[in-house]
């Protein structure tokens, strides 16, 4: 296990000065709806009102700012993370490649290739994609590899949510918050502020039962890699986690919990009834924890609605177009 990285409070505050508005100051309120049905207070953090419909731009804003001119960026996305340094790109005026895997959300892809990036598919899985991109980005001149959570300004500019929650009234913040788990650059950004600033609140993270590996190397210490992370949530599909994600996790992470693919799928239902929100499958597992773990319903429990790009087989589905 590597030492577990460090990172300044002070850089997250600052990355609130370098992030785009379009990204910060998301709504964070108690869902009547999603309350009753869950028989508890239940905020929601929502992420998914911007041009990208995701987190991911908080991060890529804060990364790109640190790209010198006249490199290229390259890295691997499911489709969200891609979009944001797509879009950070564009408005620096920087290039970008994305690897993706061919499996990946064709949606996503889409809006990737939208906002101006190359995009390359290339591997079965995320993971394969990423060292399809590593190892293109270490084969190539003028070309700056970026990893989502590996690289801090992706957790510093994630950070910022953990600010902005930690921002409200002691009396209205979330006695537990559930992050969705994937690289870890959401959860180990938000933790990094809250553990400073509101101590009281317990982080946990939710992972797909089909895709345990942070789960794993969380309970054991030992980052572990395992065959598959074949889920619907694709945008916590890890395979092989990030060593220092893993490391800062660890040391900053209450508890983590898992969820099933048929659960997945009641959640989403249950955001679309309740909340009145179409949202990604990785977006959900918060609530899908609530739905699965009565013992998490003490008090009032929170959670990051992550993204709203589900793939069009599964709109169709959730609206009855299919």
């Amino acid at each position: 296990m590597m030492p577990t990285p460090s990172i300044a409070l002070d850089a997250i505050a600052r990355a609130m000065e370098v992030i785009d508005p379009v990204f910060l100051r998301t709504p964070q309120y108690v869902d009547p709806g999603l309350s009753e049905a869950l028989g508890c207070e239940v905020l929601l953090k929502v992420e998914t009102l911007n041009p990208i419909r995701c987190f991911k731009g908080r991060g890529a804003c804060v990364y790109m700012a640190s790209v010198e001119p006249g490199m290229r960026v390259v890295g691997a996305s499911a489709g969200n993370f891609g979009q944001a340094i797509a879009w950070a790109g564009r408005e620096r005026g920087i290039p970008v490649t994305i690897f993706a895997a061919t499996t990946a959300n064709a949606r996503k892809l889409a809006r990737i290739r939208a906002l101006g990036a190359e995009v390359v598919q290339e591997g079965h899985d995320f993971d394969a994609a990423k060292e399809a991109a590593r190892t293109f980005a270490a084969s190539s001149a003028g070309v700056r590899f970026v990893e989502d959570a590996a690289d801090l300004e992706t957790v510093i500019g994630a950070g910022t949510i953990g600010l902005e929650l930690a921002s409200l009234p002691a009396s209205r913040r979330p006695d537990v918050l559930l992050v969705p788990l994937g690289n870890g650059a959401l959860i180990n950004g938000i933790a990094t502020w809250t553990k400073a600033h509101a101590p009281e609140m317990r982080i946990v993270g939710v992972v797909a039962e089909a895709a345990p590996s942070m789960e794993i190397s969380w309970r054991t210490g030992v980052p572990t890699v395992t065959e598959t992370a074949a889920t619907m949530a694709d945008g916590i599909g890890v395979r092989i986690p990030v060593a220092s994600a893993v490391a800062l996790t660890r040391e900053l992470v209450d508890d983590i919990v898992t969820v099933s693919e048929v659960a997945i799928r009641e959640g989403l239902v249950l955001a679309r009834d309740a909340a009145g929100m179409l949202l990604e499958p990785s977006a959900v597992v918060g609530l899908v924890a609530l739905l699965a773990n009565p013992r998490l319903r003490a008090g009032r429990v929170g959670t990051v609605v992550t993204g709203a790009n589900a793939s069009d087989a599964l709109v169709a589905d959730l609206t009855g177009n299919a």
